[in-house]
């Protein structure tokens, strides 16, 4: 069983592609088994031939590995962790943002649940992982940061909860 085999529905890996055309719309048969931890089918072993939709026809399987994780996932991910708190995380508030009070900061954790105003300006990258707001006079930022679980470094794979933990941080303008 070779380690590019691996994969689930939730997290990028190594991805089959048809040798010929590069399509990724390739089926094979296979063994898959559930991952009771992480709740997705992962995939055991692909074996027999391999038909490309694109090529109609059979074909043999390459893997790659994607260069991005899927955006829209970890805008997903983003979203659901800044507007309810679901997933593993933490939130902060700056000393600046703190300065204002308990009041403030409730008001600026509800404003940025509440963001919405995502353009190609200022979310290039579509993940929804940073915007800038107005509150009582103030100019405010958040920003998403998508790190491993130990808080040492990047994930490895932001599109995959099972080995991100987010940091949503919230500052003035003026702390960035």
């Amino acid at each position: 069983m070779s380690e590019h085999g691996k994969c689930s529905l939730d997290t990028v890996v190594d991805v089959p592609v048809c040798a010929s055309c590069g399509s990724e719309r390739v089926v094979t048969d296979a063994w898959a088994c559930w991952n009771r931890h992480a709740g997705v089918w992962e995939l055991e072993n692909s074996f027999d031939d391999a038909y490309c939709h694109a090529c109609e026809g059979e074909t043999r399987l390459q893997w790659i590995r994607p260069d991005d994780p899927p955006k829209r996932r970890v805008c997903d991910l983003n979203d659901a962790f800044r507007k309810s708190g679901m997933g593993r995380g933490s939130m902060l508030a700056t000393e600046g943002i703190s300065a204002f009070g308990p009041d403030f900061v409730t008001k600026a954790v509800s404003a940025v649940r509440r963001f919405e105003a995502f353009t190609e300006d200022n979310d290039p990258w579509g993940e929804h992982d940073f915007g800038a707001i107005e509150l009582d006079g103030q100019k405010i930022f958040w920003k998403i940061d998508p790190y491993d679980l130990d808080l040492q470094a990047y994930s490895p794979n932001p599109a995959d909860p099972a080995v991100t933990h987010r940091v949503l941080t919230i500052m003035l303008a003026s702390e960035y």
